[in-house]
């Protein structure tokens, strides 16, 4: 179940996120209300995760897969380009993920 959590803060964080520029700077308010639920539903969750996880590792878990999502967001969704160099440091931030997950003991498999 943890791993639900963490998954759900993620996903609400990027929804946040990708919102928090539809505010236009908190001047519209059905984007800043997904801004503040969206948040608020990111930290409960990832919370919860904490009691099973290392903060550390949660914290790199969340903020890597994060990065990754809004990127990917950015550039669907608000045609934001990347150029070579954000996806390569983009790709090792999912790498990191990725030797944390599948070779930390830290974790708790």
């Amino acid at each position: 179940m943890t791993y639900a959590y963490l998954l759900v803060a993620i996903l609400s964080e990027v929804i946040a996120t990708s919102a928090l520029k539809a505010t236009e700077g908190f001047t519209r308010l059905w984007p800043l209300v997904i801004v503040v639920i969206g948040y608020g539903v990111a930290f409960f969750c990832l919370s919860l995760t904490l009691r099973t996880i290392p903060v550390g590792v949660v914290y790199a878990l969340w903020s890597g897969i994060g990065i990754v999502l809004i990127a990917l967001v950015g550039w669907f969704l608000y045609r934001q380009a990347l150029d070579v160099p954000a996806i390569l440091g983009i790709g090792l931030i999912l790498a990191g993920v990725l030797v944390i997950n599948l070779f930390s003991r830290t974790v708790g498999h």
